[in-house]
């Protein structure tokens, strides 16, 4: 397995709109991937505007000026392939996967509901995405045990005006004070080809994308003013721990520990990474070993601790914990600090490290080895970063971690005082 580098060519070209243009080659299949990313996600949102990012990642399938209403994912699949979009506080992507002779296909689709979209909405698809996605909500968030804890770490670790302060999923009474004008203006703004960056990966070449990228897209107008989102690289300390205890219906009591460290793409987070890794990465984990299989105070299935690849601000590692049978809050709070608190003082071991790494590259090759992936993570890079060749630096920057630099990032970021605690008790043990 090769451990560095990004072993397929890359190609980028703007048109004179501003649209950026990866294309990366690959003859193993005839199938191509076409990832658009906007850089617009929920931290742009202005004040009223929170849900906004994530509403047009469901209206963009509603039809635009030369497709009509889910004509879009018809079109996909009848070609045989596959689509979807996501929304997150950084971005907005959307992408499809199809066979190589379709790739004229989904650029024409893409480019229509990039300029196409704003003619086309009505006030009826309007209220109808708003329908769907207060019924997401529900369903994801409001009605699932435990299934607010995002909703409630995010103000709890960024203050009020800060860009990552509110989820995704947004305000439903922001969304349902907006007028259909509102809607267009804020597509208008964001959804602009200097704002996107156009990724093809597969079975095509550089000069045909750049071509077909400038027959579809090269015709949209700029927008010259797209705002700023407002800067969140800096969270002011508090020295105090910000708790939050939520009496809800779940079946065990859960706790979160979340920390800012550092935010994804720098050095420091590639230290997050791996140290995420070492702390709650499966059964070799330190809070797998210790809460799980040691002192058996958490379930086994329900243990461990992630990094959230946040890129504009100090990005948050969380660990959590659900409680065994007659294993209280209290004491699976203190167990899952002590394990946090350890990284500071008990080295991470070379067998730690090791398989702490070996799990990031397997997890890098994996997203690496599919069209799809390679193209999400390239237009990551482009929008994010600049420059997709950068995608290049990340395996190489994890596997540089050391046990010392793991110590030296929990002592500096991991303290008591700074820490976000967040605790579920089942209602019949209030």
């Amino acid at each position: 397995m090769p451990d560095s580098g990004f072993p397929w060519p890359i190609e980028t070209t703007r048109l004179d709109n501003g649209l950026r243009v990866v294309v990366s080659e690959d003859r193993t299949a005839p199938a191509v991937a076409v990832n658009l990313w906007y850089d617009v996600g929920s931290r742009h949102e202005p004040a009223g505007q929170t849900g906004f990012a994530h509403l047009f990642e469901h209206l963009m399938f509603e039809g635009s000026v030369n497709v009509a209403k889910t004509e879009h994912m018809k079109l996909i699949q009848g070609a045989g392939g596959s689509l979807n979009a996501t929304t997150n506080p950084d971005r907005t992507n959307y992408f499809e996967t199809v066979p190589a002779e379709h790739l004229e296909l989904a650029l024409w689709l893409e480019a229509d509901r990039m300029g196409g979209l704003v003619p086309a909405l009505t006030q009826e698809t309007l209220d109808n995405q708003r329908d769907v996605v207060k019924n997401e909500r529900r369903q994801r968030y409001e009605n699932v045990p435990y299934g607010d804890a995002w909703l409630r770490l995010l103000p709890l670790l960024y203050p009020p005006g800060h860009p990552y302060h509110h989820a995704t999923i947004g305000s439903m009474a922001d969304l349902n004070a907006a007028d259909l004008a509102t809607f267009q203006a804020f597509h208008s703004t964001y959804y602009a080809p200097n704002n996107a960056v156009l990724t093809v990966v597969g079975d095509t070449t550089a000069a045909e994308v750049f071509a077909l990228a400038d027959k579809y897209f090269g015709g949209l107008a700029p927008r010259p003013d797209i705002p700023a989102a407002p800067d969140g690289r800096t969270v002011p300390a508090t020295g105090r721990p910000a708790v939050e205890t939520v009496t809800a219906d779940v079946p065990a009591p859960r706790v979160y520990l979340a920390h800012r460290t550092h935010p994804f793409g720098d050095p420091g987070y590639d230290v997050t990474t791996v140290l995420a890794t070492v702390l709650g990465s499966g059964r070799g984990s330190r809070l797998y070993q210790r809460l799980a299989d040691g002192e058996r105070i958490a379930q086994p299935d329900l243990v461990g601790a992630y990094g959230v690849d946040l890129a504009h601000a100090p990005a948050p590692l969380i660990a959590t914990a659900t409680a065994r049978p007659g294993v209280t809050a209290e004491r699976l709070r203190d167990g899952l600090a002590e394990v946090v608190d350890e990284l500071a003082t008990v080295p991470v071991t070379a067998a730690e490290l090791d398989r702490a790494k070996a799990l990031l590259s397997t997890m890098w090759w994996r997203q690496m080895s599919t069209v799809d992936g390679r193209a999400d993570t390239l237009g990551r890079y482009a929008t994010q970063f600049g420059d997709p060749a950068t995608a290049a630096d990340r395996l190489p920057g994890w596997l540089a971690v050391t046990a010392d630099q793991i110590a030296e990032q929990a002592a500096e970021l991991f303290g008591a005082d700074d820490r976000v605690i967040l605790t579920y008790l089942p209602e019949e043990t209030s």
